[in-house]
C-alpha cells in the first residue's frame, strides 16, 4: 500500500499530510480488517458535484441552469469518472478481495483500449458499462484530498482538476447527441411513445423509461440527472436491437468516390449542422481518427457521423494540422456525399 500511495500522489501531484486518508480512499469494503472508502466516497460524490458546479457557474455566466445541470451530470457521471480512473491508471492501485471486480474492471479497461481513439472524450458511454468502483475511486480520492486540505474547496479544485480533464463543455454536448434527446427522436420517428418517470428512495434516484406504456429500461443513481441519462442509454441499446436501422453505419465510399482530394467547403461544419437541424436529425458527432506528429507538426484526421432514420452515416476527412480544420474537411466530404446520394436528403 505504501508504494500505491506514492504512485497515486505522483499521479494527482499532491503529497498528503495524512497518508492514511489516501490508503482508506484506495480500499474496497471487501478487503479484510481495513477501513473502506465508503465514507470518503459519500463525501467525494457531493464535493465533486459542488466543485464542478462552481466551475461551470463561473465559466458560463449566461447559460440557462438546465444546460448547466446537463454539463454537471456529464462531468461527474460514472462513465466520465471511470474513464478518468483508467486514463491515469488509478485502477492499478486499489485493494480489494473480490474476483468479480477484477473481471468487470478488466473488461472495461480492455474495451476503452480497443476504441479507435481511446483518448477522445466520451460523454455518454461506450460499448461496455463503466464499473461503479472506478468512479468511486476518483470520488474517494477527491474526498481524501478535500479532508487533507482542511475542507478548502478551492484548493481541492486546483489539485483534482487535472484528474478530471478534459472537462466536458457545451461544444462537447452539441457534438455528442444527448441520450435522452436521441431516445425521444428515435421513438418519434418510429411511431413509438416514450415517457421517463422518476422515483426516489432513501439514498437513490431512479429513472424508468416507458415505451408505448410498457416499462422498457431503468437505472438508479445518487443524482436524478445521471439516473435519467443512464436509463436513456439502456433504452437506446435495446432499441438498436429492435430497430436495426437506427444502429447501422453506412460508409460513403460508393457515393463520394468522385470527389477531388482537395475538396473543401467553407464553414462546412456549420452548414452540416444546419442541414441536420432542417432534417430534424441529431447533431453531427465528430471523432479524431488520427492524431500523430510532434507538437510543432501535428497531423489530424477526423470522421463525422450523423444519425438518420435510415442509419448512421459516416465520412472521414483529409489530414489537417488542426482539429478544427480536420472537422471542416470531414464535414465538407459529408455534405458532398449527401448531395451525391440525393435519396438521403429526401428522407
Amino acid at each position: 500500500m505504501e508504494s500505491s500511495v506514492d504512485a497515486v500522489e505522483n499521479i494527482i501531484g499532491y503529497t498528503f499530510k495524512n497518508k492514511k486518508l489516501l490508503e482508506q480512499a484506495l480500499t474496497h469494503s471487501s478487503y479484510p480488517e481495513s477501513v473502506s472508502y465508503e465514507r470518503l466516497e459519500f463525501l467525494g460524490d457531493a464535493v465533486l458535484g459542488l466543485a464542478i458546479s462552481n466551475h461551470l457557474f463561473l465559466a458560463y455566466t449566461s447559460v440557462h441552469p438546465g444546460k448547466l445541470s446537463l454539463l454537471r451530470a456529464a462531468n461527474v457521471s460514472t462513465e466520465k469518472l471511470a474513464r478518468a480512473a483508467v486514463r491515469h491508471g488509478l485502477h492499478r492501485y486499489f485493494r480489494h478481495n473480490t474476483i468479480s471486480l477484477v473481471d468487470k474492471v478488466t473488461e472495461f479497461v480492455d474495451a476503452v483500449a480497443r476504441e479507435k481513439n481511446h483518448r477522445a472524450l466520451v460523454v455518454y458511454g461506450g460499448l461496455v458499462k463503466a464499473p461503479k468502483i472506478l468512479a468511486d475511486i476518483v470520488e474517494s480520492i477527491a474526498a481524501a484530498v478535500y479532508v487533507d486540505v482542511d475542507f478548502d474547496l478551492q484548493r481541492l479544485w486546483v489539485i483534482i482538476r487535472g484528474l478530471l480533464e478534459p472537462i466536458v463543455t457545451l461544444d462537447d454536448l452539441e457534438q455528442q447527441p444527448q441520450p435522452v434527446t436521441m431516445l425521444f427522436e428515435i421513438c418519434q420517428k418510429n411511431g413509438k411513445k416514450v415517457d421517463i418517470k422518476h422515483g426516489r428512495s432513501a439514498t437513490k434516484s431512479t429513472a424508468s423509461v416507458y415505451v408505448d406504456g410498457q416499462l422498457f429500461a431503468s437505472a438508479s443513481s445518487d443524482q436524478k440527472d445521471i439516473a435519467r441519462l443512464d436509463a436513456a442509454k439502456v433504452a437506446l441499446h435495446k432499441l438498436e436491437h429492435m430497430l436495426p436501422a437506427t444502429a447501422s453505419t453506412v460508409m460513403f465510399d460508393c457515393c463520394a468516390g468522385g470527389i477531388d482530394d482537395t475538396f473543401e467547403i467553407e464553414a462546412a461544419k456549420q452548414k452540416l449542422y444546419a442541414i441536420c437541424g432542417t432534417k430534424k436529425w441529431p447533431k453531427p458527432v465528430y471523432s479524431i481518427e488520427k492524431d500523430e506528429g510532434t507538437p510543432q507538426e501535428k497531423k489530424f484526421v477526423t470522421s463525422v457521423q450523423i444519425a438518420t432514420p435510415g442509419g448512421i452515416l459516416q465520412m472521414s476527412g483529409d489530414e489537417r494540422s488542426r482539429v478544427k480544420d480536420a472537422d471542416n474537411s470531414a464535414a465538407s466530404f459529408m455534405i458532398r456525399a449527401l448531395q451525391e446520394c440525393k435519396w438521403l436528403l429526401s428522407i
